[in-house]
Formats: C-alpha cells, sequence, structure tokens
C-alpha cells in the first residue's frame, strides 16, 4: 500500500477534506515555527492552522524537535501529511497539511536557525510540557538549571527551549529584524508572560542590549489550550488505512471538543485563527479559571467517586445516572455561582459541553488516572470555588463531598495496599493509617495537612461540618451516600 504524501494526496479527494492547497501551483509558505510537535500540537494547534489556511496567507509550520527523530522519521516521508481521526459519536477524518516540513533541532541545527531568523517566520508556538521553560518554583527562568547554564555558558549549539530561541531572536536583533511572536501553548498559569520573563532573563545574562529590545518589543501572549489526544495505536493505523486506502505511518486522534484561547495582543498580520474558532480575550486568567472550576473540578470528582463504586472510565463513571446528576448539581448549583465567568464564553454551553465530553465512548479516560495527584490538584480545582461559597455565604455540600471522597480513597488506597501517586504520598498515607472510620478525628487528621488546606479553610467550621457530614455518610455506604447528596430517594 502507498504511502501517503503529495504525490497521492490527489487521489483522496472526495473521500474526506484534505489541503486542496498543497495541490495548487503556489502554496502558502512558512510562517510558523513550532517547537514540540507532539500528539497534542498535531491534533491543536495544526488543525486550528489549517482550517486557517483555507483563507489564505503565508503561514505554513516548520515543526521541530529538540532531539527526538520519531515525528520527523514519520512524517518527513509523507511530506509532513497526516491524518486528524476526530472521535465522537460519527467518526470523522481529516488530512492536515499546515506541518510542511518536520526538523530536529540537535540533527539540523542551521536549518532550524535559518528557520527562526527568517523576516518570513512571524510566530513561534510551543508545546514543550512545563519543565521545557526550565522555571524555579516560583514560575522564573531557572538560572541554576543545568542545560540553562550550559546554554549560557555558549559551549555548543543549544539544548534547550529558552536557549534556542534567545539566540534566534539575538540574530534577528543583529540583522535589524522585529522579534518573532512566541506563543506558548503548554497549561502552564500565565503561559505568555512566564516565557517572556525567561527569555529576558536568559538575555539579561548574555546581552543587556537584546534584553532591553526584547523587553520593549517582544510579544508573548497568556494561552489556554484544551482537547484530549489519545495516544495512537494499531487500530487507528488499521481504521485511517482502510478510509484512505493509502498508508499513514502516524495519524492522529481526538475527541471533537477543542479550545484555543490566546490573550488579545498579537500582531495584525496574523493567520485566520479566529475563523477556525479561536477566541481572543482580554483576560485568558477568567477562562483558565472557568477551566479548573467547571472542567477539571468536576473532572476530579468523578474520578474520586467513580474509583470507590469501582468503575474504571470516565465513560464508565457517566453511565451510573445517580453519579451524572450528581455532577450536574455540583455545577449547576455550587461551581456555577462560585465565580464570574468571562464575557466571552457561554458558561451554560461549556457546560453542557463538558458533560458530553465525558459521556464520550470513544475516549477511554482512566479514572486512577485522573485521580493521581491529589494533593496538588484540589488546591486548583476545588478549594477555591469553596472559599469563594463560603465567603458570600454560597452552598458547598457538593464541593465538600468532593473533598470527603478524595479522604476516602486515599484510605481505600491504604487499606487496600495499592500505590498512591501523589507527591505528598508518604504524608497522606501516613494519615490514612491513623483513621478508623470516625468522621470527628479522620476528617481533623485530613484536614490538618498543611500542605493540601489553608488554615483558613481547615479551621472553619461551616467546612469542617460539610466535609463531616459527607464522610460520615461515606464510611459504610458510598453508593447510598451519593444518592443522598443528589436528593435521589
Amino acid at each position: 500500500m502507498a504511502n501517503l504524501s503529495n504525490q497521492t494526496l490527489a487521489g483522496l479527494n472526495g473521500k474526506l477534506p484534505i489541503p486542496a492547497y498543497r495541490l495548487a501551483e503556489q502554496k502558502p509558505q512558512i510562517g510558523i515555527v513550532h517547537l514540540g510537535p507532539g500528539a497534542f500540537f498535531r491534533g491543536h494547534q495544526a488543525w486550528y492552522t489549517e482550517q486557517a489556511l483555507q483563507f489564505g496567507g503565508d503561514w505554513a509550520i516548520s515543526a521541530v524537535s529538540m532531539r527526538s527523530p520519531d515525528v520527523s522519521q514519520a512524517l518527513s516521508p509523507q511530506d509532513g501529511l497526516y491524518t486528524l481521526a476526530v472521535l465522537d459519536a460519527v467518526q470523522s477524518y481529516q488530512v492536515i497539511g499546515s506541518v510542511q516540513e518536520v526538523l530536529i533541532a540537535s540533527e539540523q541545527y542551521g536549518q532550524v536557525l535559518a528557520r527562526l531568523t527568517a523576516a518570513s517566520t512571524k510566530y513561534v508556538t510551543m508545546t514543550i510540557t512545563e519543565k521545557g521553560y526550565c522555571l524555579n518554583g516560583s514560575g522564573k527562568l531557572d538560572l541554576n538549571h543545568s542545560q540553562i547554564q550550559q546554554d549560557l555558558s555558549g559551549s555548543g549549539q543549544p539544548i534547550t527551549a529558552i536557549g534556542l530561541l534567545f539566540t534566534a531572536l539575538a540574530a534577528r536583533y543583529q540583522a535589524n529584524i522585529a522579534p518573532f511572536c512566541v506563543i506558548s501553548c503548554d497549561n502552564l498559569t500565565d503561559n505568555g508572560h512566564k516565557l517572556r520573563n525567561a527569555l529576558i532573563a536568559f538575555a539579561e545574562q548574555k546581552d543587556p542590549t537584546i534584553a532591553n529590545w526584547l523587553s520593549q518589543q517582544l510579544i508573548s501572549p497568556c494561552t489556554m489550550v484544551d482537547s484530549i489526544t489519545p495516544a495512537t495505536d494499531d487500530a487507528i493505523k488499521a481504521q485511517v488505512a482502510e478510509v484512505l486506502g493509502v498508508q499513514d505511518n502516524w495519524p492522529i486522534k481526538r475527541e471533537a471538543f477543542v479550545q484555543w484561547v490566546i490573550e488579545d495582543i498579537l500582531p495584525a498580520d496574523r493567520p485566520a485563527w479566529q475563523q477556525a474558532g479561536v477566541i481572543y480575550a482580554q483576560d485568558v486568567t477568567a477562562f483558565e479559571k472557568a477551566k479548573l472550576r467547571l472542567l477539571n473540578a468536576p473532572h476530579s470528582t468523578l474520578a474520586y467517586v467513580g474509583c470507590l463504586l469501582g468503575y474504571e472510565t470516565v465513560f464508565d463513571a457517566m453511565q451510573d445516572e445517580v453519579l451524572t446528576q450528581f455532577i450536574q448539581q455540583m455545577i449547576s448549583d455550587e461551581i456555577m455561582p462560585s465565580f464570574t465567568p468571562p464575557a466571552e464564553l457561554d458558561v451554560k454551553q461549556y457546560s453542557n459541553d463538558i458533560l458530553a465530553r465525558f459521556r464520550n465512548p470513544a475516549i477511554r479516560h482512566l479514572l486512577a488516572q485522573i485521580a493521581w495527584d491529589g494533593s496538588q490538584k484540589l488546591p486548583m480545582r476545588i478549594l477555591p470555588a469553596i472559599s469563594d461559597n463560603l465567603a458570600t455565604g454560597k452552598p458547598i455540600d457538593k464541593l465538600a463531598f468532593a473533598i470527603a471522597v478524595w479522604c476516602r480513597f486515599i484510605v481505600k488506597r491504604y487499606s487496600d495496599n495499592e500505590k498512591l501517586v501523589d507527591p505528598l504520598a508518604e504524608q497522606l498515607l501516613a494519615v490514612a493509617a491513623q483513621c478508623s472510620g470516625n468522621a470527628d478525628t479522620d476528617v481533623a487528621l485530613f484536614l490538618a495537612v498543611d500542605a493540601v488546606f489553608p488554615a483558613e479553610l481547615s479551621l472553619n467550621k461551616t467546612f469542617f461540618s460539610a466535609v463531616h457530614t459527607a464522610y460520615q455518610q461515606l464510611v459504610s455506604r458510598p453508593a447510598a451516600a451519593l444518592a443522598a447528596f443528589t436528593g435521589v430517594v
């Protein structure tokens, strides 16, 4: 079977949407460099740019991997083309052509630097994971990081994304070319500001003149991204081959829901991302808060309740009508009233979309995996809503139930002698070892973990009472407790 490529693309017309611009005499030129061409990028930013290219412009993408050759080996023989399978009630397929080339920085450094320094490159987008930014605990560039120190020394080619971008920006400065706009697309709060500050901090160590130039001219918007992209498996490769009639080395699959919010500070010369559904917002943090509360808080709650009730995946848990009803009530009665959503977001539609995502049978999202790192997630996802509701006299019973369920989840992990994946695992299991099933003492022990619960919450009598009530009912009969809190007789 022939491979997907520019040569076989025309033969696919009519079978599924294809990048017709690839068949035109005048093809889009590269205007975007992307660092970190993993599955999420190919299902998200590359898809948005694919849609934008239908409206014209030189916005093709040069995808750059810092070290791994895997994506290049798969996609270079295919001229960067790959298939996106959208997992919904009815599965759909589309050939993505926005990625024009895939380079490996460690092996093709000259080509990568040429792309980054070209005046035609206006944007650099990034999905390099949080650790790729080399930040310290306070969110600033870690100047003591061994790889940052190596890049600062100037010995050899850069090995970090920050070092690579600085080298390219310095070359643009020397050539009197304006900086490219850098867009972090990683799940990192305040990502644009942190990236911008990291680049300026690096520049200050190397050349204060360039640091000053960057502080005046570098644009780095904050963003929020969202979509689930499960790992590619042999089944999806076989499905794609059957639909296309050609072989695709590395198709990508993702859920139907996709979201990209960008702080509205981009230059006027930009891809037609807005036509593809990108939201330009004055305040991205408001969207982050909406995501944390309306998506992540119910997701974690579903995980802990689902694990206690013996379910394996989010889809499985959503087949439980009582649990689904509880999640819906938690969102409408306690989460929505806890904050003011951004004006650009239809909060009811967003909540309905979230519940539809949870019910997607094509996405096997393991509850046990979502339950990881609860000590880090609860203070971000659930506790702020509780604090805000307490301050305004709004209900917290269902949110407190989520906290009680987390406590019972840890106790069960301890009693079943199962691994607890959490940075505070040792401390939390030690608490669980002291638990007897008595809500008075057990809840007090958990709320005393100050790395999770701030004093203003742990000492709040209303909060303690709400967690205590839920915990007491959960000890003996989790399913009955859930029904009671949902109002199901």
